[in-house]
């Protein structure tokens, strides 16, 4: 074969390689991109940007602000400077910004008696929730049982959901999802390509059906006898809701909460390309709106004399009710020491307490005996270099702060 035939085959290869490339960049370029946006998405660079414009990454679904929102007025009051961990105290200012706070926001009696914006947030913008969205999650359920689109919590999940049946969700109780303790196996670990969790953020990368993904999970345990967080439970309790409600989440979350709670800004809720919501952790909140859902909560589910949550819901929902899911340093059916009841946690060693928690330091915690609602968004890019303690060091703070608020309220 001549040189020129041989760069003329060379050429023709060439092209033909061009064309694949840029048609699989027509086809799947956005998709691409995205992935590339999931891979870089904690980075030191890009962390802020990314939390506080999740919506710029993904698809999302809007939930308009209330039409009538519900006015927070602002009352001086003070703060404790500094909070006490492992015989040091930390100052609070140096403490927000080592955990690179955005946002952070205390309400007492029902007033804002602080509230701060970091790295560029204002009180209109929206940060990501994490899993305190799950916490949104659990009171659309206690009003979709109120309503009667879901009979108990003693049925199965696959009463609602038939198409995992066959999964390791076939045949598990509704409450024993709620509680995290569905028995699903489910493997966290970030350096195993093949894990459970990259498989999920692949599929939440490319806009992939959320519920296929679902499907693929299996039984480790018997269901009901062991708290181990599965963020995928949460998945599955979308799931039931949209089935049982006839509604989307976000469609659901702006009738019932997001309205007549006079939520002042709208909010954006990540889905798949199928407009199913990411249910375990997609909302994206302003740092007010978060705190008067904690309101909400602190007033068992009523506002200006209308239950918009079942107060029972509340009160079951942020209790311990088994040997498994309660909070102790040494309990062998847990993988936490905290308790956790429907989708809320409850911190170890304290009392009439409840919480939202997010990774990378996302909090809203409720105080019924402090009347307090704390509330703090962050973009910590430190946050899994486990020689800062965040979790405990967040819990120490969030404490000294209700404790300061009890001691000065008598």
């Amino acid at each position: 074969m001549s040189t020129i035939k041989k760069l003329l085959n060379w050429k023709v290869i060439a092209l033909v390689i061009s064309t694949i490339i840029l048609g699989l960049f027509a086809v799947y370029g956005e998709r691409l991109e995205r992935l590339q946006r999931v891979i870089t998405l904690y980075d030191k660079d890009k962390i802020v940007a990314n939390f506080l414009g999740m919506r710029h990454i993904f698809n999302t679904t809007t939930i308009a602000a209330s039409s009538q929102p519900l006015k927070l007025d602002h009352v001086e009051q003070s703060l404790p400077e500094s909070f006490s961990f492992d015989g040091e105290d930390i100052n609070v200012k140096t403490f927000l910004k080592q955990s690179s706070t955005t946002g952070f926001l205390v309400l007492h009696n029902g007033h804002i008696i602080t509230e701060e914006y970091y790295l560029g947030q204002r009180a209109s913008g929206q940060h990501m929730s994490f899993s305190m969205a799950k916490s949104f999650v659990s009171a659309l359920f206690g009003i979709a049982m109120a309503e009667g689109h879901i009979q108990s919590i003693e049925q199965t999940v696959t009463d609602y959901v038939p198409e995992l049946k066959g999964s390791g969700y076939d045949g598990v109780r509704i409450k024993d999802v709620l509680q995290m303790s569905s028995g699903v196996r489910f493997n966290e670990d970030y350096g195993d390509y093949n894990s459970d969790i990259n498989r999920f953020s692949r599929t939440v990368a490319f806009g992939q059906p959320l519920d296929e993904f679902v499907k693929t999970l299996e039984r480790e345990r018997e269901p009901g006898t062991y708290h181990h967080y599965v963020s995928i439970d949460t998945q599955v309790l979308g799931m039931v809701l949209t089935r049982a409600t006839g509604k989307t989440l976000s469609a659901y979350l702006q009738e019932k909460i997001w309205q007549p709670l006079g939520m002042e800004f709208a909010a954006d809720w990540i889905t798949d390309d199928t407009g199913m919501e990411l249910a375990l952790g997609g909302l994206n909140v302003s740092l007010r709106d978060y705190a008067r859902f904690g309101q909400l909560y602190l007033q068992q589910g009523q506002v200006n004399g209308q239950q918009l949550v079942p107060a029972q819901w509340v009160i079951d929902s942020t209790s311990a009710d088994a040997p498994h899911v309660m909070p102790g340093e040494n309990n062998p059916a847990s993988d936490s020491v905290h308790g956790y009841g429907y989708q809320w946690w409850i911190p170890l060693h304290t009392h009439n307490v409840f919480q939202a928690q997010g990774i990378y330091s996302q909090y809203m915690r409720i105080d019924r005996e402090a009347n307090s609602v704390i509330v703090k968004t962050s973009a910590n890019y430190l946050y899994n270099d486990k020689s800062h303690q965040w979790s405990a060091k967040h819990n120490a703070l969030m404490d000294a702060i209700n404790a300061h608020l009890i001691l000065h309220a008598h």
